[in-house]
């Protein structure tokens, strides 16, 4: 395993921190033998600062963006440019540190709530860590552990509940304090009311840094600048969260089925 080189080659020479502004120019990106590409005619340009949402059905080519992003995948046919500069040229230790990504499912390791959360900066003071849990909505459940921040957890984080891991893994990539943050469906196991709580305090602490919201629940964006539709690997609807209501097509849809359900789960 060990032996096994990595399909992407780190070759990239750019080293220095640059503004978290990101530029998708995918013409086509098809996987090997795939009888039709993934992701198709994506182009669009998010500026330092903003919020891109990423919505659409399973299967849509949502991940794959993303995969392409933090350069996980790549192919000739499909560019993306960080603050200008396209992400092959970044050293991979380079962007990996422009770039902390929260997954739907967070893997926990065997040691400590503080040291779970400090996994990227293992020097930082137990009063960062306590900062990043508030932001994530983490802090007042990890007070309520009999042992706090020092409560070990178990492999893959089985002594904790699914919205407990997310917010978890939330301030962990907090911590880390990346120009760019990618919550890839990271906030499915929480609920409406929480999920909000923890945007809201994201935009303030994160003012000036980059964010992309990739979500079934389509109130994780609705305070988004941008938000793009994907279906079958292309964007079929694009704009503000208000733009789309209006466009009275995928989106709005499927934002009245969901306004509906909660209002049936919260007995309305």
């Amino acid at each position: 395993l060990f032996a096994m080189a990595p399909d992407i080659e780190d070759k990239g020479t750019l080293t220095s921190a640059v503004l978290p502004s990101i530029e998708f120019a995918i013409d086509e990106f098809r996987f090997a033998q795939a009888p039709r590409p993934t992701l198709k005619d994506i182009h669009l340009t998010l500026s330092a600062g903003q919020t891109l949402g990423i919505v659409g059905h399973t299967g849509a080519g949502k991940s794959t963006l993303i995969n392409l992003l933090v350069r996980m995948a790549e192919q000739e046919g499909a560019q993306i440019r960080i603050g200008g500069h396209p992400v092959a040229n970044f050293s991979l230790a380079n962007l990996r540190a422009h770039i902390a990504t929260v997954p739907q499912t967070p893997f926990l390791f065997s040691a400590t709530i503080a040291e779970n959360i400090a996994l990227a900066r293992p020097e930082a003071s137990q009063a960062d860590i306590e900062a990043v849990a508030q932001i994530a909505q983490i802090h007042d459940d990890i007070v309520r552990f009999s042992d706090g921040y020092q409560t070990a957890v178990g492999e893959r984080g089985v002594t904790l509940s699914g919205g407990q891991k997310q917010r978890l893994a939330i301030a962990r990539a907090l911590l880390q304090d990346a120009p760019i943050l990618i919550l890839d469906d990271a906030l499915s196991a929480v609920d409406v009311k929480t999920e909000q709580s923890i945007l809201n305090h994201l935009r303030v602490a994160r003012r000036g840094r980059t964010t992309l919201i990739v979500c079934h629940r389509l109130s994780a964006v609705a305070t988004a600048e941008q938000i793009v539709v994907l279906s079958q690997g292309e964007i079929v609807e694009q704009g503000d969260h208000l733009t789309l209501l209006a466009q009275r097509g995928w989106y709005r849809k499927m934002f009245d089925y969901q306004q509906l359900e909660l209002a049936v789960e919260e007995g309305r």
